[in-house]
């Protein structure tokens, strides 16, 4: 599946049509170049399902806990300061990655080898002309 994003102004829309294609997927590893715009797309996707808490990237904190429309927990990881997968298996990620909820990984190049088999790897790259292509 690809999703264009032409402007800042239609990442909803188009967060609302990731959403409708996610399937079963529960895990979503999202890959792309510093800048591209990952946390501002999961910031979307958690919008369009209902989350109101404040959403930032948990860039220290490794990992953010949001409460969706319907209750649900969400889980919004960054990996990017990862230093030695001992980390990950100190966060108790197992918990997190086979809860059967909703998590939305940011640099899981870093923990590829944790990864669940059924993860859904989402990329997003810039164009020349700044909008953004989402392919997963």
């Amino acid at each position: 599946m690809e999703i264009i994003i032409q402007d800042i102004s239609k990442i909803n829309e188009a967060a609302r049509v990731f959403i409708g294609n996610m399937g079963k997927g529960k895990v979503f590893a999202f890959y792309g170049k510093m800048g591209t715009g990952k946390t501002t797309f999961i910031k979307a996707i958690c919008q369009e399902l209902g989350v109101e808490d404040t959403i930032t990237s948990p860039t220290f904190a490794i990992v953010n806990e949001y409460t969706s429309g319907n209750g649900s927990p969400v889980y919004h990881f960054d990996f990017y300061r990862i230093k030695r997968l001992e980390e990950v298996y100190d966060m108790g990620y197992e918990d997190y990655f086979y809860s059967g909820h909703l998590c939305f990984l940011e640099w899981p190049e870093l923990i590829d080898e944790l990864l669940p088999e059924d993860t859904v790897k989402v990329t997003i790259t810039t164009k020349e002309d700044g909008s953004r292509t989402v392919v997963f």
